[in-house]
């Protein structure tokens, strides 16, 4: 049975909240085309190395987690479908694993980590991105286009331009070479936000647009009023990078955090005015356990609100029927005071409806 989306972020949170006492927590993350017998191999080699290690109590504590991983290696013939991720690691006495064999996502990489906390990168790869980011960079020779999915920036197009230079040629007067460098860059333009409509506007739409470039370019681009204007409507930002480029990407990610911080908790604070304006004017809502229940069972939950304070079992039940009948769900944070508000006044459980029930 596969994982539900809750489900894993809630082990990844688990995982991501343990420490060990030194260098004690073992992370294995094997892809789909690596043979279970090297990673054997490996773990036997490792185990054998530890009984040098001085320290009695991590030497303990590092042979009890290679022997549990060893152990957990034995249900597997072959390697997964999708890859598998193994922890292994003593957490305050206590020796606690993790098993990830069945994720949506491949796993991409071979890993091998003994460290003081869990490595769960191979593993948030699966998770689905509340939220998908469009990244245009231009400079005066290229531009770069990409798409940022949860913490992974994804190159989608990179080309080159045909705009020349400042220094004109000789012979040609100083206005028709202008002109021409005019078209050439107006070209570029249309060419960069075709792209980009292409890119962006398929499935899944981006929720929002970072640009980055050289200044004076990519500030006209903007002012130009290229771009589609579904996609001028949400560019979040616009930041000085000076390489169009897949390095360029990453740094405009690195440069729009604050914004992109911002608006990962946008759609939560929208589906909540959303929630207490239909609340106040009489609208198709429901709140508290058995009036929403009851609109999941008459199949009218359109967006499901859960506080992350309510059991993590019962938020799975929930992503799962609500997501079974068309719906949304979201899971609304108590670090907000409109997310602490929910959860007090109602539970932390709340419905918008696609109809009413009463």
């Amino acid at each position: 049975m596969q994982t539900t989306e809750y489900e894993l972020r809630d082990r990844i949170d688990q995982l991501t909240n343990y420490r060990g006492e030194g260098t004690e927590l073992i992370t294995v993350a094997v892809p789909p085309d690596k043979s279970l017998h090297a990673v054997r191999e490996r773990i036997d080699r490792e185990y054998a190395q530890a009984a040098n290690i001085k320290s009695d109590q991590t030497r303990t504590h590092v042979q009890d987690a290679l022997g549990r991983i060893r152990r957990l290696l034995q249900a597997y013939e072959e390697t997964p479908p999708s890859g598998l991720v193994i922890y292994a690691g003593v957490v305050d006495g206590a020796l606690q694993d993790a098993v990830f064999d069945d994720l949506d996502v491949p796993v991409d990489v071979s890993l091998y980590r003994c460290a003081a906390e869990f490595e769960t990168a191979p593993v948030e790869q699966a998770l689905t991105p509340s939220e998908v980011y469009g990244l245009v960079v231009l400079e005066r020779g290229r531009a770069a286009l990409g798409r940022l999915a949860g913490e992974r920036i994804v190159s989608s197009r990179t080309f080159e331009s045909q705009v020349m230079g400042k220094s004109r040629a000789g012979g040609q007067s100083a206005q028709r070479f202008e002109r021409e460098r005019d078209r050439q860059k107006h070209e570029f333009f249309e060419q960069v936000a075709d792209a980009a409509e292409q890119t962006f506007l398929d499935e899944p739409t981006v929720d929002g647009v970072i640009l980055g470039g050289t200044t004076i370019t990519v500030d006209e681009f903007q002012q130009g009023d290229y771009l589609h204007h579904e996609l001028r409507d949400r560019i979040l930002g616009v930041y000085p990078i000076e390489y169009a480029t897949k390095q360029g990407l990453s740094q405009l990610v690195e440069r729009a955090e604050d914004v992109l911080s911002d608006a990962e908790r946008r759609r939560e604070r929208e589906a909540l005015d959303r929630f207490f304006t239909a609340l106040g004017q009489g609208g198709d809502v429901a709140y508290g356990a058995d009036e929403t229940q009851t609109a999941l069972d008459y199949g009218a939950v359109d967006v499901l609100l859960v506080s992350d304070a309510r059991p993590p079992a019962e938020i799975r039940e929930l992503e799962e029927a609500t997501t079974d009948q068309g719906g949304e769900c979201l899971v609304v944070s108590t670090d907000t005071d409109r997310g602490a508000q929910f959860d007090t006044a109602f539970g932390g459980l709340g419905a918008l409806l696609r109809f009413p029930i009463n």
